[in-house]
């Protein structure tokens, strides 16, 4: 069977937590510089922290279509501040790449977990089309075994017939007279 391994699911939700991560980390960074530097205002900084959090969450629930959504609303919050000059251009470019990253994870794990579910469908329907085989060719045996049955008794009926038709002592190939 093809799929996605439970090794395989472990790897992806690693590397999906870990770009979360870096996001959080990232946005982190950037409420600690917030009061030096004018690239990102400390409470959108902070709203976008709590977004990402959400994302993060989701992603290590493995709930990829939630931590989807939550990355929506990341993004949306993030064009919103950069519309409101409280993310500079700069700043902006640098977290989108991040979310397109993250964005990217949740898309391949999605994307192998219906692989693995398609492929689990399919051998399914395989061994249920094999059973059906199966059936079919039992089926098949147990007619020609009563076929076969009901011939040998009708040719043991019309034997016995014969027998009696011929009478005793007039066997086939006897000779007549004496």
């Amino acid at each position: 069977m093809t799929g996605l391994s439970f090794t395989g699911a472990r790897r992806v939700n690693r590397r999906v937590a870990g770009a979360a991560l870096a996001l959080i980390v990232g946005a982190g960074a950037l409420a600690g510089c917030a009061s030096v530097s004018p690239d990102l205002d400390a409470a959108a900084a902070g709203q976008l922290q709590s977004r990402v959090l959400a994302v993060t969450q989701a992603a290590a629930a493995e709930d990829s279509p939630g931590a989807l959504k939550q990355l929506d609303e990341l993004t949306t919050a993030l064009d919103t501040a950069a519309a409101d000059g409280k993310v500079s251009f700069k700043r902006h470019q640098s977290i989108k790449s991040s979310i397109d990253a993250v964005r990217n994870d949740l898309n391949a794990r999605i994307a192998q977990q219906q692989a693995a579910k398609d492929a689990a469908a399919k051998a399914a329907e395989e061994e249920k089309a094999a059973q059906a085989a199966r059936d079919a060719a039992a089926k098949a045996a147990a007619d020609q075994a009563a076929a076969d049955q009901a011939a040998a008794q009708q040719a043991q009926q019309q034997a016995a017939q014969q027998a009696q038709q011929q009478g005793p002592g007039k066997a086939k190939g006897g000779k007549k007279g004496g």
